[in-house]
């Protein structure tokens, strides 16, 4: 996610001094062991996700009506059960549910909490063994305003929020911890158009009826997963390794064509720095609505109409930094925003504009050594509610200092190393700290604190490591 330039500023200047606390209370034990958990602890959000199974794919088909925002939508999840079950939960907070099946037969079903839907099959399922699930739901789907279904001024709508979106329109167990594969169908009036993430393997006009297919092959978490419905344009580019690269754009998003004709070479970019790109698919989705963020949904990003070039090249960094590796729970983000903002904001113009980022890390220590809101919200583990604060802003510079700290060849081997060894799973803070560790002669414990851990300014030693000594 890229924050609006007015928005960062109004994060900084509006800071309170210490950071939301976490949420401590773990959720309570299930007492009956044939009962999935609500939630799987995460220590932001701790009802997020679900226990007692795995998800391998799914399979969602919407019909849609922008004029009324009307949904139809029926989801069928593959999953496997890793212990006994009769009963689970799915995470969904859209539209009405008509019916819920469980290998093909009724299974009861209940609403509950902030997004429950609990599941009570006809028989128990086994563990080890693989099961379906279908989901039927219809309604008008409400406007979250840029936390899940977003309605776009001309009637269209698109789906995009961190760290949740996806329970706005299909029922899904989410969490970072449980990536699936997914296809999307879809069907609109013919004038419209839908554009998703993956490869687009179906889009044609039967009657009045446009009726499109979306295929993400490789596992993707609920957020980073979207559907986007306007009048859209379409720029259709390809890599030289065949890759193709759809992109979409609406009416009043026009603007940004020529930025997005770019989107090869800061793929190229990416890759030199982090490995090929993970995924069989990329583009972008430029949407006309009032979004104060850009999103990374995979493959194809989500782009506020402020988009600029850091934008995009923000939001590729995080097909490698979030979208085939991501976090193992949200206290781990810097790992997401503290590449991508470090890719956007210094190796971009360091090595595509030939400008002096050395200068600029000491320019932005000096314009906020002494200011106490910059330092009060450490980067690992920053709190609930604080999450898309400090990463975006001290993230480039925790990691422009920690290169210099290693040296160019030990640091950028290094994390291109971690993210290759970690691709299409998850990552921790304190993963990368020991891989780091690992690489380096010198003992990074004070600086991994004094950076990541701290809410004062570290010590000159760490702020002016190696060449930024003066």
């Amino acid at each position: 996610m890229r924050l609006s330039g007015l928005w960062c500023a109004a994060v900084v200047g509006a800071l309170v001094a210490a950071p939301i606390p976490v949420n401590a209370d773990p959720v309570p034990p299930n007492v009956d062991p044939v009962v999935g958990a609500a939630g799987l602890s995460d220590p932001y959000y701790p009802l997020d996700g679900n226990g007692g199974y795995d998800a391998d794919h799914y399979e969602v088909s919407i019909d849609y009506d922008p004029p009324s925002h009307q949904l139809t939508g029926s989801t069928r999840i593959d999953a496997t059960a890793t212990q006994a079950l009769r009963m689970f939960n799915l995470d969904f907070n859209g539209p009405d549910v008509r019916m819920v099946s469980v290998n093909y037969l009724p299974a009861a079903f209940d609403r509950n909490g902030e997004h429950e839907l609990t599941v009570t099959p006809l028989l128990p399922l086994l563990p080890g063994l693989p099961f379906t699930v279908t989901v039927d739901y219809a309604g008008q789907v409400a406007d979250t305003e840029g936390a899940g279904w977003t309605y776009a001024p001309n009637g269209g709508a698109f789906v995009a929020g961190e760290p949740r979106s996806a329970t706005s329109w299909y029922p899904l167990n989410d969490t970072p911890l449980d990536k699936a594969t997914f296809t999307l169908h879809a069907s609109v009036p013919e004038e419209w158009e839908v554009v998703s993430t993956g490869v687009r393997t179906q889009n044609t006009v039967t009657g009045a009826k446009r009726n499109v297919t979306w295929e993400t092959h490789q596992q993707v978490l609920g957020y980073l997963t979207t559907v986007a419905i306007d009048h859209y344009s379409y720029l259709e580019q390809r890599r030289a390794n065949g890759t193709p690269l759809i992109s979409a754009f609406a009416q009043d998003a026009e603007r940004n064509r020529e930025t997005e004709q770019r989107l090869p070479e800061i793929l190229d970019f990416a890759e030199a720095l982090y490995g090929p790109y993970p995924f069989d698919a990329a583009g972008g989705i430029y949407v006309d609505a009032d979004l104060d963020f850009s999103l990374e949904t995979q493959t194809r990003p989500i782009y506020a109409p402020w988009t600029d070039l850091p934008t995009v090249v923000h939001e590729i960094a995080h097909q490698w930094w979030g979208d085939s590796v991501s976090v193992r729970q949200w206290s781990d983000i810097c790992l997401n925003e503290c590449f991508a903002s470090y890719t956007a904001d210094y190796l971009w113009p360091e090595r595509m504009e030939g400008k002096d980022v050395d200068a600029e890390y000491r320019k932005t220590i000096r314009k906020n050594r002494d200011e106490p809101k910059f330092w009060d919200i450490p980067l690992e583990n920053p709190g609930a509610g604080n999450e898309f604060t400090s990463v975006y802003y001290r993230g480039p510079l925790f990691l422009h200092a920690l290169r210099k700290q290693l040296g160019d060849d030990i640091f950028f081997a290094a994390v291109r190393q971690f993210n290759t060894a970690h691709a299409y799973g998850n990552a921790s803070m304190p993963e990368f700290r020991t891989f780091m560790q690992s690489k380096s002669p010198t003992d990074l414990t004070g600086f991994f604190d004094a950076w990541l851990n701290r809410t004062t300014p570290p010590s000159d030693e760490y702020l002016f490591p190696g060449t930024l000594r003066d």
